[in-house]
């Protein structure tokens, strides 16, 4: 049997690429290939970025690569029950600081993932990463054969949102008019959405 067969079927085996697999060969493209050249082979076409207002990222990303690229790692990931969607958060280092990020994945047509929102902020120290990323799935369980419809509430200022095909895993952004923004997941636990994921990040500083 050839090399290349043996890694094809060990690759099967291991069953289909997750969101914590995605997130992990992103952060590796960004250490090999460049921080920027990464972020732009794994987002959609549409993905949204905020600077602090949202723009379509690969508009606006730098062509060149930063000589030391940011590192991340996820440490809780948060799955649909159909597994179209997920929502990864987690810390971030860099030389001159440290935060969170949040991202929202979608699987694709050929069955890899690209993410579709990207965010985070800055923290006087890093959130706390687990041995392995924590991974929690939707609830598959559906009172009267369907999931209850999610709400957010409305708040002033620009949003976009999605929800998983099966409407298990909802996620919305706003930014207010002062360039704050907010970010909330909602996961169905199989009786209720639940939130698992509520960032809030400051207006920017006044130059």
């Amino acid at each position: 049997m050839s090399a290349a067969l043996m890694m094809l079927l060990a690759a099967h085996a291991a069953g289909p690429e997750t969101a914590v697999d995605a997130e992990r060969a992103f952060y590796r493209a960004a250490q090999t290939d460049g921080q920027w050249t990464a972020f732009r082979r794994f987002a959609t076409d549409d993905a949204v970025m905020f600077t602090p207002q949202p723009v379509r990222a690969q508009e606006v990303l730098p062509k060149k690569d930063p000589p030391i690229a940011v590192q991340w790692w996820p440490a809780h990931s948060y799955v649909s029950c159909d597994g179209t969607v997920a929502v990864n958060t987690g810390p971030w280092v860099r030389p001159n600081g440290s935060g969170y990020f949040s991202t929202v994945w979608e699987r694709q047509a050929d069955g890899h993932w690209k993410w579709v929102m990207d965010h985070g902020d800055g923290l006087s120290a890093p959130r706390p990463l687990p041995e392995e990323p924590k991974v929690r799935r939707a609830a598959c369980k559906f009172p009267r054969g369907k999931v209850v419809g999610v709400t957010f509430g409305e708040e002033p200022g620009e949003h976009g949102q999605g929800i998983s095909d099966d409407g298990t895993l909802a996620w919305i952004w706003r930014v207010r008019p002062d360039g704050s923004r907010t970010f909330t997941a909602r996961l169905w636990n199989g009786r209720k959405f639940e939130t698992v994921v509520r960032d809030e990040v400051a207006a920017p500083a006044a130059s």
